[in-house]
Parts: C-alpha cells; structure tokens; sequence
C-alpha cells in the first residue's frame, strides 16, 4: 500500500510538472487586459468615463466595467450606454434610457436615445473617456458611429478619448463594398469607407481622426478631432480570424450570437433592409445565415445559385419554423449558407447573388416589388445607385464594378494606419 501511495504521489507529481511544462501564454491580449498589464497608465489620478457594452471583457469574462471601477488609482464615475445598452439588455432598435448601474451605484448616460452624441452635461467632470466595445468589422453596425459621436464631444470639451482594442472578426484583409455618397451618410454609414473595411476599432479610430472622417451623422460638418490614445492588443495579426484569438466571443448585440455570425451579417445584412423580402434567419437561431421564404422551393434556389460557380460559399436546404417576428410559426423554406474558402469569397456579395436567383426564378418575387420601402436598404449601402441600377435586370454584373470601385484605393489608405 505504501509503495502504491508513493507511486500515485510520484504521478501526480510529474502529471503538475507536465501541466505547468505545457501551459502557454494567450494567443491575443485584448486592450482592456494590455492596460491591465501596464497598471492602468494613463488613467490613474483621472476621473474616467466608459462607454462599453456585455462584449467588453478580459478572457476570463470579467467585465470592463468592474475591472476600471476595482483599479488602483483609477476612478470611474460615469458610464455611457450605446445601442442595446451598457449590460445588454435593449433589443435592437429599442431606445437606451439614463439609469443608475445596480452592481457599481455609477450613473449610466444614454448615447442611444434623444441623444447620440454625449451632451456636454453628460461629460462634466470627465478627464478621459474610454471606449471597449467588441466591433464586428461591418459599416452598418452602429457601434463605430457612437464611437465617432463620443470622439467629436469629448473633442469639444478637450476631453482625451481611449480605445481599448479588439481583434476584427473579419480578419485584417477583407474589404468589400463602395463608400458612402453625399446625401446618404447616416448612423448606418456614418464615414467615408467600404462597407467591410479590414481595421481594428483601434486603427478606425485613428483613421477617422487623422483623416477628417468624422463628420457627424449626416457627414455635412466640418471634421472633428480629439486627442485619441489606442491601446493596442498583444498577438494579433491581420490573417486572424475571431476562433484563432483563443478569445471567449461574447456577443455583442442579441443577433450576433457567434464568432462567426459577423461575417454572415455582411452577407446578408444588406439584404435585411427590405423587409418582407427574404427571411435572413433572425429570430430563430441562425440570425443571417440563411436566406428562406414560405413560398421557395429551395432545391431550385440551390440549383440556381450554384449554377453562378461563387467562389468560397456553399449552400444546403434548410426548413424551420421562426420562433418570433413576422413569420413566427410558419414553415420557412430557404438555404442556410457556408464560407468554406473565405478568403476567396465575395462575402458581400453572396446577398445580392440571392436577390438575383430569387427575380430569375421567381418573376413577380423582385426584391423591391414586393417591399414597402428600401430607404434603409439605400442607407446602408451608401447610395441609392446599388438599388437603382440593380433593379433594371436584377444582375448583379450590373453593379459589380460600382460596388468594388473604392476597395483598392481603400486598402492603400488605410494601411498607413496598420497598427499591426
């Protein structure tokens, strides 16, 4: 028995030296767990505002949030709430109220509800603003346009704005789409870049600021500026995607559940805008991954769309039964729809390719024949000439050259603003 107890010991003992032999470092340290590390330079002795949402986190779920208000040295004194709110709990849309945070006693400010942009009251007694939301990499999701409002007012009041980085779920490579034109700029399309854009919030932020993009909501103002600090992430490269992080992903906003429904919503987000067209899977549990309707034979719509030969995408039949929306109940008939080459695919386009198989297969189906409206679909686009040129012959040869005209003048610009 002796003997068997120093031998279990002995294995017990080499089974702890193997586990500490092999333990690694994180593959990626995002901002929040880099100002950690540096002992919260830059914050300490200041009085910090934070505008954050449930993505903002270390790798261990902790929230941005108490990790600022526990920090030494560091006072935290306000919270800004964008779209959904600071704890997530507004659905999309859904205006965000003044309110007092139940685990801190913090005063949280709306940024999403009769104001956009902090109001200078909602900044009195700020030294630094910190901005941690986890981006998706897409110009139509709202986050990046708070981010841009809160820069503009901290601006106005020499307020110094800190971002805290996170890794671009679309990878460092990808760009696609057209930029906005005059008169279409918006809260969906708020700057001057493709509608999938190849940055960290990090180099956005600074792009956007060094460049004179940050021109208000309708982009008519003249350019904003403030003194930005990125805190940059440690380990990431620009040929990762979110599941090569070793990053928890927490969603952050109810329809982008998964690390990968980001690139999803490029493919289909666009698409979404004409409501009553296609439904894109949001309420059931593939939000953006699929495109169906009660009145598709899918077989057929399979056949057509592979007949096109897209690059890096493959579709398979799909039946479900929303479980909220308009469609709650009924049987949708679609295709769910699978990146399996993203690097050589159109991800954006894989939309329009749809809208096209649905007006060849299905005449009196014409995406913008049977909506009630397509302003939004035209604001986030960035122009009315996508739809108008589309809808002529719904070939999306049409406006392929319109829709990737700005991606190679672009990508030089922007990499002088590679910070990795």
């Amino acid at each position: 028995m002796r003997k068997l107890f120093f031998i279990c010991a002995a294995l017990a003992a080499l089974l702890s030296c193997s586990t500490t032999a092999v333990a690694v470092e994180p593959v990626v340290k995002t901002g929040i767990e880099v100002l950690r590390d540096r002992e919260f330079e830059g914050l300490k002795g200041k009085r910090v505002g934070l505008v954050t949402n449930p993505s903002g986190v270390d790798r261990y779920l902790n929230s941005t949030v108490d990790i600022l208000y526990n920090a030494p040295g560091v006072e935290l004194v306000a919270l800004y709430g964008p779209e959904h709110g600071v704890r997530g709990d507004v659905y999309a849309g859904g205006h965000v109220t003044d309110t007092k945070d139940e685990a801190t006693g913090l005063p949280v400010y709306s940024i999403y509800g009769s104001t956009r942009k902090p109001t200078p009251e909602m900044l009195e007694g700020i030294d630094v603003m910190v901005y941690d939301i986890q981006d998706v990499g897409v110009r139509s999701y709202t986050f990046i346009s708070t981010l841009g409002l809160v820069m503009e007012a901290c601006g106005e009041k020499g307020i110094e704005v800190m971002v805290l980085d996170r890794p671009n779920p679309l990878g460092g490579n990808k760009i696609e789409g057209c930029y906005v034109e005059p008169g279409y700029f918006s809260f969906v399309s708020q700057y001057e870049i493709p509608y999938v854009y190849g940055l960290t919030v990090g180099e956005l932020a600074v792009m956007i600021n060094e460049e004179g993009m940050n021109r208000g909501q309708k982009g008519n103002q003249a350019p904003a500026h403030c003194k930005l600090t990125v805190i940059p992430m440690e380990g990431w490269t620009r040929d990762m995607l979110y599941e090569d992080t070793a990053l928890p992903w927490v969603l952050p906003s109810p329809n982008i559940p998964f690390k990968e429904t980001p690139m999803y919503y490029a493919a289909a987000g666009v698409c979404g805008e004409l409501y009553g067209f296609m439904n894109i899977g949001i309420g059931y549990t593939l939000p953006f991954q699929v495109f169906g309707a009660t009145w598709l034979d899918p077989e057929k719509l399979k056949s057509r769309l592979e007949s096109y030969s897209l690059p890096g995408v493959s579709f398979r039949t799909i039946y479900f039964k929303p479980f909220s929306g308009s469609q709650k109940g009924q049987l949708v008939k679609g295709l769910q729809y699978f990146f399996t080459d993203y690097e050589s695919a159109r991800i954006t386009e894989t939309q329009f390719y749809v809208m096209q198989a649905v007006a060849e297969l299905y005449p009196d189906k014409k995406a913008f024949e049977i909506i009630s409206g397509y302003g939004l679909f035209d604001k986030v686009c960035g122009t009315d000439y996508v739809r108008t040129e589309f809808q002529k012959r719904y070939d999306f040869t049409d406006i392929k050259d319109y829709w990737r005209k700005d991606e190679e003048a672009f990508r030089e610009l922007s990499q002088r603003y590679y910070i990795y």
